[in-house]
């Protein structure tokens, strides 16, 4: 299991994540206040604007204060993770 910097200090979970969007869309916006209403939100904006949405597979959004492409950039591919495990074999 290894931790993601999702911003201010916050971590979650490489193999949790289902994807990264940006909160601009209407389909994200409504995903967001249904999650706000189910009480399936994470916050980890510190109080600033909300610039990506994380999309957990427990089915939990997380807010982030941080750029999609900066979270992206710090979650390394699943295909170079399968190259360096077989050489390592």
């Amino acid at each position: 299991m290894r931790l993601i910097n999702i911003g201010f200090g916050n971590m979650i979970s490489e193999d949790r994540i289902v994807a990264v969007v940006n909160p601009d869309s209407a389909p994200v916006k409504r995903l967001v206040q249904e999650a706000r209403d189910d009480k399936r939100i994470l916050d980890a904006t510190q109080g600033r604007r909300t610039r990506a949405v994380i999309l957990m597979s427990s089915n939990q959004v997380v807010l982030s204060a941080i750029q999609p492409e900066t979270i992206a950039g710090r979650v390394p591919s699943r295909e170079y993770n399968a190259r360096t495990e077989e050489r390592q074999d």
